[in-house]
């Protein structure tokens, strides 16, 4: 299936930050009517539908689509990478011909949102809440003690992740968080979960994203920019911090990775971009090794001599990230809406000469993961 559809429309809602006006399910319409008119379409095109957070059923019926492929898949933030790989595979088996997917979360404003909590009787209900956690600040960066003992990564090299995202975001008019940060400001800001301080952590946004997937024969008969899903990968383990095979890397995220280039045929040497979801500053360093970029517990130093940064060889996270662009409570949509404006060579802070990219993203405290290879036509 390598290359066998491509990402025809790609769009976020019309607006990001505070929507105060916007349920969650109008910013899923607001991004998926923007993302048809990418590439010429209507709903009247589309057959297949795909959502989490919104049931696609209510997505497919504001529209006014007649499906015959529905996907509901909710594993968090990765879910849209998910998404992306089960149209694939829907598209080339026949099930349907073009599969839009949707994401609007009133993450800010809690227009039309439900109010997360564990139920009591899931395994985070039973076996952490009790304890005392409060949500992702305190369970996420549990891990971030035992990497730094493990392997000696220091608090500034921490630091440096979103300080150089930072940089990123200042050439992105979109981003929520534009001015440039030092190592100093990250320290200077509130300590949430030590070494977890407010400017590690990701913004709470209200926003929206939207796919439009079709046959890479159909792509060529429409106006947009075509970018090709090259491999595809995903996996999951513990929904519990407690209950992960280890606090200093994701399986989720390496099975997932190895999948995805196996079927992509593309080497680790042969990317020109990338893309992992950064919900807090360890994630990314994370994600660099367990996506095989560099060895184990070399992703700060990778970071620290500038490797993804801008003029880096490996730029990282270039809208800003979670942590600097947007993040809306499940993020994955807008690092593959990135992805695809990079090998479009539409993006605002544009790297040269990207013809592939890859999109990783995360759900929960790494319990799932997906990760998509995605490639312009000279890649084919």
């Amino acid at each position: 299936m390598r290359g066998a559809v491509a990402i025809v429309g790609a769009a976020e809602s019309t607006d990001l930050g505070r929507i105060p006006d916007k349920s969650a399910l109008e910013l899923h319409v607001d991004a998926a009517l923007n993302a048809l008119a990418d590439c010429g379409l209507t709903p009247a095109d589309v057959d297949g539908v795909a959502s989490a957070g919104e049931m696609p059923v209510d997505v497919a019926d504001y529209l006014g689509i007649v499906p015959e492929y529905l996907d509901g898949t909710n594993v968090g933030g990765s879910s849209y990478m998910l998404h992306v790989r089960h149209a694939m595979a829907a598209i080339t088996a026949g099930l349907c011909h073009t599969v839009l997917v949707t994401h609007g979360e009133s993450g800010r404003s809690r227009v039309g949102m439900v109010p997360w909590a564990p139920a009591p009787q899931s395994l985070m209900g039973q076996f952490e809440v009790p304890y005392g956690p409060v949500g992702a600040p305190s369970l996420f960066p549990i891990g971030v003690r035992r990497y730094m003992a493990d392997y000696g990564m220091t608090r500034e090299q921490l630091a440096l992740v979103p300080v150089i995202q930072r940089e990123w975001a200042s050439r992105n008019p979109r981003a929520k968080l534009r001015d440039p940060i030092t190592v100093d400001d990250v320290f200077a800001s509130a300590v949430i979960a030590d070494p977890i301080h407010l400017l590690h952590c990701c913004l709470v946004t209200d926003g929206g994203g939207a796919l439009v997937i079709t046959s890479a024969e159909r792509a060529k008969d429409l106006s947009s920019s075509p970018v090709y899903v090259l491999g595809a990968g995903e996996s999951s383990e513990s929904s519990t911090v407690a209950g992960l095979e280890s606090l200093t890397s994701s399986r989720a995220i390496r099975i997932g990775g190895e999948r995805a280039f196996a079927q992509s045929g593309v080497r680790r040497d042969e990317v020109d971009h990338l893309m992992i979801y950064d919900a807090f500053a360890h994630v990314p360093i994370y994600g660099l090794e367990d996506l095989g970029f560099v060895g184990r517990g070399e992703a700060p130093a990778f970071i620290e001599d500038r490797n993804t940064a801008p003029g880096g060889r490996l730029p990282l996270n270039t809208n800003g990230g979670g942590l600097s662009y947007t993040h809306t409570g499940m993020y994955g949509m807008f690092a593959i809406q990135e992805s695809v404006r990079q090998v479009r060579g539409t993006a605002a802070a544009q790297v040269d000469g990207v013809d592939i990219s890859v999109a990783t993203g995360v759900g929960g405290m790494f319990m799932s993961s997906g990760t998509l290879v995605l490639g312009s036509a000279a890649t084919l």
